[in-house]
């Protein structure tokens, strides 16, 4: 049974959003052209072991190419571009290396201009058994509130992104592993955007939480 979409401020009851200091609506926050009024399924495929550019292929469930990721490159900051399925850039995913929480930057297109920034992601604190994010809209100045929440263990597949504080939740990940995708050296699964949000926003979360768990097993690994 499909579960309903559930809004942090409901349309119509005469409850709006407080200012600028999260709890954030779902809705547009890339481009009105990634939000669709029903539940779209991201079909995920990472490549595990990866010799050329671009090891996440993201395709909706009849295998249209939505979005592919280009991978790092190494400088001062380590910086992702979000492609869409012609190749034009969406979102460049910057991490700052040096900050007291792992932090990244999420600006439009192919920009790492300010004001181009879209939102700011960060870890929730240091010592984590599950991994947490916050996420800030950019126009959340104090960071006081986050706007959405991602919780879950990437080994699990198990991954919520949730609106703000509330438990209204506007993504889910689930695992598709086969015996195929494990001798291709592929990790297949898939994310449930709730209808009216944003999935090229939710992809580049996707693409974020990988990124910290990776950091986190190479961590673990050096100790």
């Amino acid at each position: 049974m499909e579960q309903p979409y559930v809004y942090a401020y409901p349309p119509g009851t005469g409850t709006a959003p407080p200012p600028p200091q999260g709890g954030g609506i779902a809705g547009v926050i890339v481009d009105p052209r990634f939000c669709a009024p029903y539940p779209v399924d991201l079909a995920i495929v990472r490549k595990m072991m990866k010799f050329t550019d671009g090891n996440f292929v993201i395709t909706d469930v009849n295998g249209n190419l939505l979005f592919k990721v280009k991978e790092p490159v190494f400088g001062l900051h380590d910086k992702r571009i979000l492609l869409d399925g012609s190749g034009a850039p969406v979102l460049t995913l910057r991490e700052k290396m040096v900050s007291l929480h792992d932090r990244w930057q999420v600006f439009r297109g192919g920009s790492t201009e300010q004001r181009d920034l879209l939102y700011t992601v960060k870890r929730s604190s240091m010592l984590q058994f599950k991994t947490k994010l916050d996420v800030f809209l950019s126009h959340n100045k104090e960071e006081k509130r986050c706007d959405f929440r991602v919780k879950g263990s990437w080994f699990e597949r198990s991954c919520v992104v949730y609106a703000g504080e509330s438990d209204a939740i506007v993504a889910q990940m689930h695992k598709k592993h086969t015996v195929q995708s494990v001798f291709l050296g592929k990790d297949n699964f898939s994310v449930t955007v709730y209808p009216n949000v944003d999935y090229a926003f939710i992809a580049s979360l996707v693409v974020i939480l990988d990124d910290v768990n990776r950091e986190d097993r190479a961590a673990a690994g050096s100790s």
